[in-house]
């Protein structure tokens, strides 16, 4: 760069005339007669420090002249020009004027002095020796070769920190990221907690399940005796009625206990031979089925409740041709037939064909129910009618006033103890019981004469039925069972002297024979009716021990050999 003044236009501007060795450019020089003194008209030139820091002196100029040295604006050295041959007197460019002074280490493009260069090309100067540069500021570098690239170093730049607006979106960006890193680790953490809080209720879900099936005794492997035998420890709700089933076309009968005990959620059907002994309305015994056709259905029920100790509610009669209607009504039955059952007309196909998973229509259906194969013992026609009945219950509603419509269709005569709607409400109880399995069939165990088997009182009369004896009201007559252990047939005598005596005979059986009469007793509350049984009887009052009376009664008299037959010489 040169050091003239670009902005005055009457100023005479200089020719380059070539170049340095470093390659900056040599002006001509303008005599000093044409020249104005520059600072002479600078307004800041008073501004300007009087004295700069003093240099290194070079060496002493030759042949009178001086030898100007320092850095040029990019910190390079600047050897001084041979100057023209005439001197003529230079301003200072302080406003000083006389002999040239030694610089002050600053280069000409900074005083303002110009270098008069001649045309011609001079011998080049003897290298100056270095000059240590001043303190702060960085010292001579050696020139770079041509076509080299400048070295600089550190200390010739400055940085300036300048805001960027960038740096806030880097910012906004770096929260964004770190916001949703901690979303997504919540979200994790609340999905975490919501599997754990599941897992918690499901577990807590299934131990209430295992629990209720443990405490309801459904449960498998796990219901205890009672709960087996779907009992309780405690009273237990029962609906019971009678069914008699009428053949109107063969004869006969065929009677059931139908149970709904509603305690333990189960329902069973109690079939009665129709051998049972029971008691009249005059204290003589008879079988059920003649109770059923003389006595009807009203004293038949009171018979079958003061023998087995249970209340009956009431009775269904159910006819044959009711029975068909009723299986057609509900959509035929299906159930696994155990015989084949011929038609009536020769020639047709039968009307049940043995086998599982059989389809019965209204006359297949009355057809098994009533049918005993000749020679066939009269259990295995009670259980075809129990198969029958439990195949109509599941095909029934269990809503008590479907039910009650089912039944009015049929426009059936009905007992007075059970009306249309009482027998619904029997019938969806036991209906629901049979849809879901908890429904069972037993045979009501019966002797040759009719009288109750050793574990009638136990597997039927107690645990299905409820038969309890209790101690008579009021007024009323205490039951009294007979055991004939004399071999004499001694039972209808003993019966006609207890009814006689105010008691109330609910059957006889045959024992084993025995020398010596008993008076059992289980309560001790019953004691001194025992006492009044065997006085009645004639027997000592040494009869009287406290045992195992039949379930049915509350006292059991075992007739011994030492019993004297009324009437009898012997």
């Amino acid at each position: 760069m040169n050091d003239q003044n670009p902005y005055d236009p009457y100023y005479p501007q200089p020719q380059i005339i070539g170049y340095d060795e470093y390659g900056q450019p040599v002006y001509q020089q303008v005599p000093p007669q044409s020249q104005q003194p520059y600072d002479a008209y600078d307004p800041y030139a008073q501004q300007q420090p009087q004295s700069r820091p003093p240099a290194q002196q070079p060496q002493a100029p030759q042949h009178g002249q001086q030898q100007g040295y320092g850095y040029d604006a990019y910190g390079q050295p600047v050897q001084p020009q041979q100057p023209q041959t005439s001197q003529q007197p230079q301003y200072d460019p302080y406003g000083q004027q006389g002999p040239q002074q030694q610089g002050y280490g600053y280069s000409p493009y900074e005083t303002g002095q110009q270098w008069a260069v001649q045309p011609e090309a001079a011998p080049a100067p003897a290298p100056a020796a270095p000059v240590a540069a001043p303190a702060g500021v960085p010292g001579p570098r050696s020139a770079p070769e041509d076509g080299a690239e400048r070295d600089y170093r550190t200390e010739q730049f400055s940085f300036i920190e300048e805001p960027d607006e960038d740096s806030e979106d880097v910012i906004d960006w770096l929260k964004f990221t770190e916001s949703r890193s901690e979303r997504r680790e919540e979200a994790r953490r609340r999905g975490r907690n919501r599997v754990v809080a599941l897992i918690v209720v499901l577990a807590l879900a299934a131990v209430g399940g295992v629990g209720y099936l443990w405490s309801a005794g459904k449960l498998p492997g796990f219901a205890s005796e009672e709960q087996k035998q779907n009992t309780a420890t405690g009273p237990q709700k029962r609906d019971t009625i009678v069914v008699h089933l009428h053949d109107l076309k063969g004869g006969g009968t065929s009677t059931a206990l139908l149970v709904d005990n509603t305690t333990t959620g189960q329902g069973t059907t109690v079939l009665l031979p129709n051998a049972l002994s029971v008691s009249t309305d005059d204290g003589t015994s008879t079988t059920l089925a003649k109770s059923v056709e003389d006595d009807g259905s009203s004293g038949t029920r009171e018979s079958i409740g003061n023998l087995l100790g249970t209340e009956i509610a009431g009775t269904w009669r159910l006819d044959t041709p009711y029975l068909e209607n009723l299986v057609e009504i509900v959509s035929n039955i299906d159930l696994t037939t155990d015989v084949t059952v011929p038609s009536d007309k020769k020639g047709e196909d039968p009307l049940v064909t043995k086998g599982e998973n059989q389809t019965l229509n209204g006359r297949a259906a009355v057809a098994y129910a009533t049918y005993r194969a000749p020679g066939e013992a009269e259990a295995k026609q009670l259980q075809r009618f129990g198969q029958v009945m439990y195949a109509v219950l599941r095909k029934m509603s269990d809503d008590p006033k479907a039910n009650a419509d089912t039944i009015a269709t049929l426009v059936m005569i009905l007992d007075p103890s059970l009306p249309e709607k009482d027998l619904g409400a029997s019938l969806a109880g036991l209906a629901k019981h049979a849809k879901g399995g908890d429904y069972k069939t037993a045979v009501l165990p019966v002797q040759q004469d009719g009288s109750l088997g050793e574990g009638a009182a136990d597997s039927v009369v107690k645990d299905i039925l409820g038969g309890k004896v209790t101690p008579p009201e009021q007024g009323g007559a205490v039951r009294v069972s007979v055991r004939d252990a004399t071999g004499k047939d001694a039972t209808e005598a003993a019966r006609v002297v207890l009814v006689n005596g105010g008691f109330a005979f609910v059957g006889g059986a045959e024992a084993d024979t025995q020398k010596s009469s008993q008076v059992l007793y289980g309560d001790d509350a019953q004691k001194a009716t025992a006492v009044e049984v065997a006085k009645t009887l004639g027997l000592p009052e040494s009869a009287v021990k406290k045992g195992k009376p039949a379930g049915n009664a509350a006292v059991t008299v075992v007739l011994g050999q030492d019993y004297k037959i009324p009437g009898s010489k012997k």
